[in-house]
């Protein structure tokens, strides 16, 4: 089939669908550089922050076991009874103690360690001087690492300790993530504490932009720790401190060093635990890590290509489902990357699938709509084209079928109008047995072909004048099957119908006809029907060899064959209709409609004339007195 028949090929097609492509292209370079523009930018970091946030929320955590937190907790101030800042005896008292229980270091985050003139503070100098592994905190920093720790009576250099700062970085919603390698030129507390630990230098490098992520290993309460106030009394088991890195520090609500951190909700972190989670990171040598500038935006780049570009090659439905699989699967492999080490940006990427996902489902829907609304314009004047052009088809081909039927017919010396009376009746008559309109429509043009058959017929037999002999009948039955046979075959109902009626328009209610002998509803019900038009009008015509018979003995000849030769409720529909279709059928020029005998019940019998036999075919031969009896011996018409 050409482009052009095709139905569904219309004039805009492939101006749509390359609008389409074009405008799906376009969504997938607009998502992706929304999202790349938006990584490069750091447009919403806040966001991105929170995913870390959420990955650290799944990911199993760990126990660390090389660290342990002096907590100054609000059972420490209850039991001391003592206000904010304790005195420098009893921060003498725990360092002195963990010097003595062998902690690996000691970091002291309670407070801003500054020599007074209190009288114990020579007391807490010379226990930090005795420690030797001591890492004092501090968020006083100068601009040449000065501080004002342990200042008075002696300075950290003399003390042979440490100085760290305590201060974290938070990103834009307030949160620690990161913890920085140095604030000036003072090392953060981190890195001072894991240098004195290990005796090694803590590689800058190993810090992105100066900073690190701090690589928690669960929420609050996951690092082991025990409480001041157990410890200055010696209630803490030695097996708790020995070897281990310390971290000294309050933890109270009430002293205010609660902070908002990757793993904990509204109730925030302690600054000790912050501390510590700082110093486990740089002693494993800061396992987390972004992934690098370029691999990031090569995967926001191909999430925004990825659903546009797919919608050129697929449903949107699918497409949709694949964005949604695409978002879900790389969500997966975020968190497991995190597992690993790698940090992976996640809302950039899913932002730009988003965005392509979406507009590539709007373009769809509105490719779809403007297609409705020009198919629906086209549609309307193709339908009409369409039915013009099918009314001209049918035209024809009931033109066709009428020249043949007529063909046939002229053989016969016929004039072509029984095959149009013939029709119009069983029109008729189909509906008054309850025949749906359409189809009574079609066994009007199909009825015309019953002796279509009638071709295959020698002249010599269907122009004899006197009787047929066996030989001769047979011939003349075989016009039935010839008939069929040159139907047969075609996908067109009009034509199958045809082809029904052409093998059983001489079948008997009795099972006394031919070709095949059926019997009562064996029969079809458009072969019934066109049985009694046909023979009714082939005994109502004129012929070359006979005389019309009268209206009235044509019909009760038909009543007097209800339930032997026809179907006795095709019978009774044709008793019902012939009466007004006798006034308008006979119109061809040349022909009049039958003469009426007077009235029906008046009228004497007709037996005296042979009975009707086979319509057309058989009627020809009963207009002479030689055609009486015609058939076999017994006088029925042979099968």
């Amino acid at each position: 089939m050409s482009a052009a028949r095709h139905p569904t090929n219309r004039p805009w097609r492939g101006a749509r669908d390359a609008a389409h492509a074009w405008l799906l292209v376009g969504v997938a370079m607009l998502a992706a550089g929304v999202g790349v523009v938006g990584l490069l930018t750091g447009a919403w970091n806040a966001i991105e922050h929170a995913t870390v946030n959420a990955r650290f929320s799944l990911r199993p955590a760990h126990q660390l076991h090389n660290l342990v937190v002096v907590a100054i907790d609000d059972r420490t101030l209850e039991s001391l009874d003592r206000h904010w800042p304790l005195p420098r005896s009893l921060d003498a008292r725990a360092i002195e103690v963990l010097r003595r229980e062998q902690a690996r270091t000691i970091v002291y985050d309670a407070q801003s360690i500054k020599l007074t003139s209190e009288a114990r503070d020579p007391d807490l100098y010379e226990a930090v001087s005795r420690a030797r592994n001591v890492v004092l905190a501090t968020t006083e920093v100068g601009p040449l690492a000065d501080t004002d720790v342990l200042r008075g009576e002696g300075s950290p250099g003399r003390a042979q300790v440490r100085v760290g700062a305590a201060n974290f970085p938070t990103n834009s919603s307030g949160v620690i993530q990161q913890y920085p390698y140095s604030v000036g030129a003072l090392h953060s507390v981190a890195v001072a504490a894991v240098e004195s630990a290990t005796g090694r230098a803590v590689p800058s490098s190993s810090f992105s932009d100066g900073s690190a992520w701090i690589d928690f290993p669960g929420p609050v309460g996951t690092v082991p720790s025990v409480s001041f106030v157990d410890l200055i009394r010696g209630r803490v088991p030695a097996a708790q401190i020995a070897g281990k890195i310390v971290v000294v520090g309050a933890t109270s609500a009430a002293l205010q060093d609660i902070h908002a951190t990757s793993v904990t909700s509204s109730t925030g972190m302690s600054g000790p635990e912050v501390q510590a989670a700082a110093i486990a990171t740089a002693m494993a040598g800061n396992p987390l890590r972004e992934a690098s500038l370029w691999v990031g935006l090569i995967i926001t780049l191909l999430a925004g290509l990825a659903t546009p570009l797919s919608c050129l090659t697929m449903r949107p439905a699918r497409a949709l489902v694949m964005g949604a699989g695409m978002a879900a699967a790389y969500a997966v492999l975020a968190q497991v990357a995190f597992g690993q080490g790698l940090i992976l940006p996640v809302s950039y990427p899913l932002v730009a699938l988003a965005i392509g996902t979406l507009g590539a489902l709007l373009v769809s829907y509105l490719a779809e709509t403007w297609e409705r609304e020009l198919s629906d314009r086209y549609g309307a004047v193709l339908e009409d084209t369409v039915r013009e052009r099918t009314a001209e088809l049918y035209d024809t081909q009931v033109e066709l079928i009428r020249r043949l039927a007529q063909a046939a017919e002229l053989r016969d010396d016929d004039t072509g109008a029984h095959i149009d009376r013939v029709g119009r009746l069983c029109e008729r008559v189909a509906l008054r047995v309850g025949m749906a309109p359409r189809e009574a429509e079609r066994l009007r043009i199909a009825s015309t072909l019953h002796d279509v058959g009638k071709i295959g017929v020698a002249d010599r037999v269907l122009l004899k004048r006197g009787e047929l002999d066996s030989e001769e009948w047979d011939a003349m039955m075989a016009h039935t099957t010839t008939g069929a046979s040159l139907l047969s075959g075609s996908g067109s109902p009009l034509l199958q119908m045809a082809e029904v009626i052409a093998r059983t328009h001489h079948e008997r209610w009795d099972g006394t006809g031919y070709p095949e002998g059926l019997k009562g509803e064996q029969i079809p019900l458009v072969g019934r029907i066109c049985a009694i038009c046909d023979v009714f009008d082939a005994l109502a015509s004129r012929r070359s060899y006979k005389d019309p018979w009268a209206f009235d003995r044509v019909v009760r000849e038909i009543e007097r064959k209800r339930g032997s030769h026809f179907d006795p409720r095709v019978v009774d529909a044709f008793l019902k209709v012939i009466d007004e279709f006798r006034d308008e059928a006979w119109d061809a020029p040349g022909e009049a409609p039958p003469a009426a005998a007077g009235d029906r019940a008046g009228m004497p019998a007709a037996h005296s004339e042979p009975d009707v036999q086979e319509g057309a075919i058989a009627v020809r031969a009963m207009g002479t007195p030689q055609g009486a009896g015609r058939g076999h011996r017994d006088g029925r018409v042979p099968r």
